[in-house]
């Protein structure tokens, strides 16, 4: 799904690390490298028993500093799945999928097509 902005967004699955099976489909989020981590509604995390692990401050694009609370899943986005860090959103909060996310999956923007790719092979140390 493309933005009149020219971002994009992808529809998403979560697991709960701690139950593996069921997954929720998460429509529509909004890809931003300029979030660190990924922002998903609140009802879908508890949805899933997604514990609340703990709370941290974030700046919004406006300025203002938010406080939510994040917990640990299991993000399957395409074609591949990550352990992450997610926020609880709020009501009003964006639904977004972060820079985190993003280096954890291995998927990189491709920001002609308006979409995500294998970013290749991950850097190792030489030996």
């Amino acid at each position: 799904m493309t933005d009149a902005m020219g971002t994009f967004r992808i529809d998403i699955e979560l697991e709960n690390p701690g139950h593996r099976g069921p997954r929720r489909h998460v429509p529509g989020l909004l890809v931003d490298t300029g979030s660190e981590l990924s922002w998903v509604p609140g009802p879908i995390l508890e949805s899933l028993l997604i514990e609340r692990v703990k709370t941290k401050r974030f700046r919004q694009a406006s300025g203002a500093v938010v406080e939510r609370w994040t917990g640990e899943v299991r993000v399957h986005a395409a074609g591949t799945v990550t352990p992450d860090e997610v926020v609880f959103g709020e009501p009003d909060d964006l639904a977004i999928l972060g820079s985190r996310t993003l280096e954890g999956l291995n998927l990189m923007v491709d920001p002609v097509g308006k979409r995500l790719v294998d970013s290749g092979p991950a850097p190792a140390a030489a030996a």
